[in-house]
């Protein structure tokens, strides 16, 4: 496969998929949005900021209650909220902070499944799963409280996850107990225990609302051990 001047490759090996940098020459003289990003996940975030967008039309409430998640909308059979609720934001602030996570972190991954369509499917559903479990991970703590979960924060930490194991890994998938994951992990843990105790004092635009924190945190631990089984399907 020839070097594409649009993006990185994503090569065989015989250790499995590898992502293999761009030459230097190629990098140079384009937007940063561009040299970073791959279109799988520009769409992803262009779908988050739209939806927002559409959101911000309607009353916050009424949002809430037609696509937030929470315990009790799965007791009532609305299952699929585990999946709209990523695309349900707080706020503009909210909102754009989750897409520039998403836009850091999921470009390694998305590069690592590969920017053909099958490659980008395999990138989204990783997505939608890791911030399904989140959502489930958060209800498992809140079972009888009517708590609503909404965001992209979940499936991000689960991306953020996905690549401390490819940065370990140089590209491959790395291995769970490396520097990346361990230090990556231990500072994600840091900054939602304090988000914890300080409530939403540290995300702007969230007002009076609480943080999900415990979505973050295990988002986080799905996304670094799904990204092997899933890069393994996803060669299949």
């Amino acid at each position: 496969m020839s070097p594409s001047p649009s993006h990185a490759l994503f090569e065989e090996s015989a250790d499995g998929p590898r992502f293999t940098p761009e030459p230097e020459q190629e990098r140079r003289g384009r937007e940063p949005v561009f040299n970073n990003g791959a279109w799988p996940v520009l769409m992803l975030v262009g779908a988050i900021v739209g939806a927002y967008a559409f959101q911000s039309q309607v009353d916050l409430q009424q949002a809430a209650a037609a696509f937030a998640f929470s315990s009790e909308a799965v007791g009532q059979g609305r299952w699929w909220t585990l999946f709209t609720s990523l695309f349900v934001h707080g706020g503009w602030a909210h909102c754009l902070m989750n897409a520039a996570f998403i836009l850091a972190f999921g470009t390694p991954v998305a590069r690592f499944f590969g920017l053909r369509p099958g490659g980008a499917l395999a990138f989204l559903l990783f997505y939608l799963i890791c911030g399904a479990l989140a959502g489930l991970a958060f209800a498992a703590v809140h079972p009888d409280e009517r708590v609503a979960l909404m965001g992209a924060s979940g499936a991000a930490s689960g991306l953020m996850g996905a690549a401390a194991r490819l940065i370990a890994g140089y590209g491959r998938v790395g291995p769970i107990l490396s520097r990346p994951v361990l230090g990556m992990g231990a500072a994600w843990l840091v900054v939602n225990l304090i988000m914890a105790v300080v409530g939403a004092a540290l995300v702007p635009g969230s007002g009076d609302a609480a943080v999900g924190w415990e979505a973050h945190l295990a988002g986080f631990v799905f996304g670094v051990f799904l990204i092997g089984p899933a890069a393994w399907l996803a060669r299949r």
